[in-house]
């Protein structure tokens, strides 16, 4: 774990000799924290741990007495159970200037030999280099060996190309396991069948397939969470709002949902929000879901292929 900790440190973060480096944990996550504590000390700098009481959900904020420290830091690590990546403290901490990783749901396999122990340099030129492949896209075609087939416009919309990994710059965020391509379709475009057998807003014990017509999802069967989650948000939360696909040869399918998007041969899709990255829907839901060993074509042209990058 100090090695993949360590690499994190180094390619991700960029750390330099005698940073403030600051750990933030919880009772879960300790053991991988004096990780990074000792890869941190191993490459020059004095580094603080502070644990927290878990918290109860996603998004809620950390002690005032931790989100204080955390303006004083150049580098902060949040490797706690539940994501800190939506919270005050973490947006005032990059503005002080801070640079954060966030590492929401991090797990000693993730970092000793998944999607966490990856060259992030490495990822952020080939997240790029494939954002090139792909620019001004029109039409797209997603299949998968559990028998999806679907397609949809995404014509006029940007492909964005920052889920990198890399932090090396005053007041950058981001977000680990990365290694995503991602877009936000056309409303309204998608047709086929998809077949989710990873994840549709829970784990997956047996595939979930959903019909969409006229970029809706119309029939879904097998993810009753997912269908009362998406009917929340009315006909736009059975919109399809975004897609993904991911390129980090480290990740694993099998790993938690964070990391499973990020694998290489698997691709994400969301029903819902997508105004955040381009797209016209509010609905004030997003479900998402993840298959494997998917093939992706763009204008006609293969990028991944049987779960495998083309070119």
């Amino acid at each position: 774990m100090e090695d993949g900790a360590r690499l994190i440190l180094r390619t991700s973060a960029g750390l330099r000799e005698k940073e403030k480096v600051l750990i933030l944990v919880d009772r879960d996550t300790r053991t991988l924290g004096e990780a990074f504590l000792a890869a941190a000390r191993s490459l020059g700098t004095d580094p603080v741990m502070l644990e927290i009481l878990p918290r109860e959900a996603d998004g809620a904020e950390p002690p005032e007495l931790v989100a204080t420290a955390m303006e004083s830091a150049d580098l902060i690590l949040l490797a706690t159970r539940k994501s800190l990546t939506h919270t005050h403290a973490r947006r005032q901490a990059n503005r002080a200037g801070a640079r954060v990783i966030s590492i929401p749901g991090i797990t000693e396999d993730m970092l000793a030999s998944g999607g966490l122990s990856a060259d992030w340099g490495e990822i952020h030129e080939l997240v790029r280099r494939v954002a090139r492949r792909v620019r001004n896209a029109s039409q797209l075609r997603l299949s998968s060996a559990s028998g999806t087939d679907l397609s949809f416009s995404v014509e006029g919309r940007d492909w964005i190309a920052e889920d990198t990994g890399l932090c090396s710059r005053r007041g950058a965020f981001t977000t680990l396991p990365a290694g995503e391509l991602f877009i936000a379709p056309v409303e309204g475009t998608a047709e086929g069948r998809l077949v989710a057998d990873v994840y549709f807003d829970e784990p997956l014990l047996e595939p979930a397939t959903a019909t969409l017509r006229d970029g809706h999802a119309i029939r879904i069967v097998g993810a009753s969470k997912a269908v009362h989650t998406m009917n929340l948000g009315g006909r736009d939360g059975r919109t399809l709002g975004r897609f993904g696909f991911g390129l980090n040869a480290r990740a694993r399918a099998s790993g938690p949902q964070p990391e499973a998007e990020k694998a290489l041969g698997c691709a994400s899709l969301g029903f819902g929000d997508n105004v955040a990255i381009g797209g016209r829907l509010a609905s004030g839901v997003r479900v998402e879901c993840i298959l494997s060993e998917v093939s992706v074509e763009v204008d006609g042209k293969p990028v991944v292929e049987k779960g495998h990058l083309v070119g």
